[in-house]
């Protein structure tokens, strides 16, 4: 792998806010789901692969020194978890699995690929439960905050947001009294 601090676009030795901003705005920039149905959504979803790397070698204290033969490689943690993303696009959940089943420091990428695996499988609860242990875990990570919103779960923050996103009582009545007066439009009051 190339050398994370470069990655990501921060200098050797940037504190972790400035890794965490860094990583924010890559994520942003570059996340799948702002290339869906364009011919740059490959490129895209190997920078962002790239960038999830780096990010987990910064902040899991991987990075020893400054020079880049230090970084990469599947037996770096971060090269795990990026063989784990890369058999799920493959497909191969069963190996995807048990190479996560293998790594024994449970972070928050752990979770979200735990949670994309059972996704993958339907199990949409045990999907929604992995997104939100790592959203929680890493609250400013994009991507993880994204699949915990959009897995939703039942719990009470999303069934808030879903109830204000698709109308409350007052909207009901809005939409009835139009329906009414369409109606009377149309058909004309008799």
């Amino acid at each position: 792998m190339k050398d994370p601090y470069e990655v990501l676009g921060v200098p050797h030795g940037a504190s972790d806010e400035e890794i965490k901003k860094a990583y924010r705005e890559l994520a942003r920039k570059y996340h799948p789901d702002n290339y869906t149905n364009n011919p740059l959504a490959d490129l895209a979803e190997e920078k962002m692969k790239e960038i999830n790397e780096a990010y987990d070698i910064l902040t899991s204290g991987k990075a020893t020194d400054g020079s880049s033969s230090s970084y990469g490689g599947s037996s770096s943690y971060g090269g795990d978890l990026g063989e784990v993303r890369r058999l799920i696009q493959l497909g191969n959940l069963d190996a995807a699995e048990a190479k996560l089943d293998g790594i024994a420091n449970h972070n928050a990428e752990w979770y979200y690929l735990r949670g994309v695996i059972a996704q993958r499988r339907g199990w949409m609860d045990e999907a929604a439960q992995n997104f939100r242990i790592a959203a929680n875990m890493e609250p400013g990570n994009f991507e993880y905050t994204r699949a915990a919103q959009s897995a939703g779960g039942g719990g009470y923050t999303y069934r808030q947001t879903q109830y204000n996103d698709y109308g409350g009582n007052d909207d009901l009545c809005n939409l009835c009294s139009t329906l009414m007066c369409l109606n009377c439009l149309c058909n004309g009051c008799r």
